[in-house]
């Protein structure tokens, strides 16, 4: 999708962004798909799980959330700093709607550990299943 106007411009990356995660997971089978998602910029609970849901919808598996924090005093202002109870209800969130594994809290990046607490979380749904 090609955008002339800046207001759709977010729109624009949005699609093209889940585009992205769709041919991937489509053009090898078995593949693994992450993104990530950074929290505090005025997005509302609907917004994120109509997002979560997006994503879903076409097959990611796993899903980092963190907080955003501004670098710089000419990039976004943080909205929001969500709490640790929030990030909690995020990660549960999100695994009971069917991703494989959900990063969630403000210090969470988009490579957090993800490799590794993947792996961990794939050997044990490997033990509960033989059991």
């Amino acid at each position: 999708m090609f955008c002339k106007s800046s207001v759709f411009a977010h729109l624009c990356s949005y699609e093209q962004s889940l585009s992205v995660l769709k041919h991937a997971k489509l053009s090898k089978p078995g593949m693994i798909t992450k993104t990530s998602i950074m929290l505090g910029l005025g997005e509302s609970d609907d917004e994120l799980k109509e997002t979560m849901s997006d994503l879903r919808e076409i097959d990611v598996d796993i899903l980092t959330l963190g907080q955003y924090l501004q670098p710089t005093p000419l990039h976004l202002t943080v909205k929001e700093y969500v709490t640790p109870e929030k990030f909690t209800f995020w990660k549960e969130y999100g695994e009971s709607i069917g991703f494989r594994y959900v990063a969630s809290g403000p210090l969470v990046r988009s490579s957090y550990r993800a490799g590794e607490l993947f792996v961990q979380t794939m050997v044990k749904e490997r033990a509960n299943n033989t059991s």
